[in-house]
């Protein structure tokens, strides 16, 4: 019997969803030229919790908080440390670049599920996580002085951030089970008020607000931080899980050729290797064979 066809609007979706997010890489760079790079992340991710916070009214959704502790733990590692650090590393990295080596979480999900949740490292992870390696060197080409040292380090740390956050939301789920849209809202909220503290410590660019600002923040929060997040969920629900999850990788990929196009910002043959082998050891991480993509039923 053959297998139905994968529903083409869960398709379109998931198209959606990756330009929408590559393209909110190129959005945060340009955005550093009017507003302080906390300054943004503070004020976009206030108005992100907002919009989710409505959503869960509109929803039905119970308001109730996940446990305190946990969730503001996330808040910290997904929101404030990859947000802040992201941001903090575009003001001298290209967008594709950081974009690139903040997409290496899931490497440091695999190694902190096994430390942290006692996940077995298969031969698989182990080669993903090899392919990963050789990648990175690709792209830092440390036999060049690291290049933009600060701004590489920067980004690293910031999939390092989001890749904690993501075991410690795995051990929520499991152990309370709340809803995504409840958690993400809460730990979105802990995060951004984290974000407005070290706004208001650190000492940066005032906002300028121009229309480039402001259709910048617009396009963070309604597009990147609502209608995608939205839109991932029908991807989630209606398409399986492997071909969700390779083609989520397309979001890096995506960055670097769109920073290439509008901000000009040309990969070297290394940058290049260097792509190459981070997608394919994603790919072996994610455990998918390319065979059950071909015959993954819709």
């Amino acid at each position: 019997m053959t297998p139905p066809s994968v529903p083409r609007g869960a398709l379109l979706a998931l198209l959606a969803t990756i330009l929408i997010w590559a393209y909110s890489w190129i959005v945060m760079k340009q955005v550093l030229q009017h507003a302080g790079p906390f300054n943004f992340s503070a004020l976009r991710y206030s108005l992100g919790a907002l919009v989710l916070f409505s959503a869960l009214v509109v929803s039905r959704q119970s308001l109730r908080p996940p446990p305190l502790l946990p969730t503001v733990a996330i808040g910290l590692c997904q929101t404030t440390a990859f947000q802040g650090l992201g941001q903090l590393a575009l003001e001298t990295g290209g967008a594709g670049r950081v974009a690139l080596l903040a997409y290496t979480m899931p490497f440091w999900s695999v190694l902190l599920a096994w430390m942290i949740l006692d996940e077995r490292l298969t031969r698989r992870r182990w080669l993903g996580l090899g392919l990963a390696a050789i990648g990175l060197i690709c792209i830092i080409e440390p036999w060049h002085g690291l290049g933009s040292t600060e701004s590489t380090l920067l980004a690293i740390c910031a999939g390092l951030a989001w890749a904690m956050g993501t075991v410690l939301s795995k051990r929520v789920f499991v152990r309370h089970q709340p809803t995504p849209l409840n958690l993400t809202a809460w730990q979105m909220l802990f995060g951004a008020l984290a974000l407005i503290v070290v706004a208001l410590c650190v000492p940066q660019r005032p906002f300028e607000w121009t229309r480039d600002l402001i259709a910048g923040l617009a396009y963070s929060v309604i597009m990147a931080s609502s209608i995608a997040w939205g839109l991932w969920l029908i991807v989630l629900q209606r398409l399986p899980t492997a071909i969700a999850s390779v083609a989520s990788l397309g979001v890096p990929i995506v960055s670097v050729l769109l920073a290439w196009a509008i901000l000009h910002e040309q990969p070297s043959r290394m940058e290049i290797f260097g792509i190459v082998f981070i997608l394919l050891g994603l790919i072996a991480v994610s455990g998918v064979r390319l065979r059950s993509l071909r015959t993954a039923p819709g």
